[in-house]
């Protein structure tokens, strides 16, 4: 079993960043990959970004591509959402996620964080 708490979430203003944090446990993390999705109000959850826990490839929509980085941590089983030039677009419930492989994490994860809130005013 999986648990994965997600942190970071907030009102911030278009052109500002924040950070959102991903703490995992319940199991050793020396493979698989993990990723944040988002869903905005009354349109479905979609794919933001998603990294090997080993190898620190990186995988993004375009949507996020030069704005967003994706970053883990392995000594602290966490993994990171930095988010910069933040739109009004950008407004959404973030998850993150976690399963044996990013093909797998990219598709239909086998487990979810309960989500944070970001909301960005313009």
């Amino acid at each position: 079993q999986v648990q994965l708490v997600e942190s970071g979430g907030g009102l911030v203003q278009a052109g500002d960043s924040l950070r959102l944090s991903c703490a995992a446990s319940g199991r050793t993390f020396s493979s698989g990959g993990m990723a944040w999705f988002r869903q905005a109000p009354g349109k479905e959850r979609e794919f933001v970004a998603a990294i090997g826990w080993s190898t620190g490839f990186t995988y993004y929509a375009d949507s996020v591509q030069d704005r967003f980085t994706i970053s883990r941590d392995n000594a602290k089983n966490t993994m990171y959402l930095q988010m910069n030039s933040l739109k009004p677009e950008d407004t959404a419930v973030y998850y993150c996620a976690n399963d044996q492989s990013v093909r797998a994490v990219r598709a239909t994860p086998a487990y979810w964080g309960q989500g944070t809130q970001v909301t960005v005013s313009s």
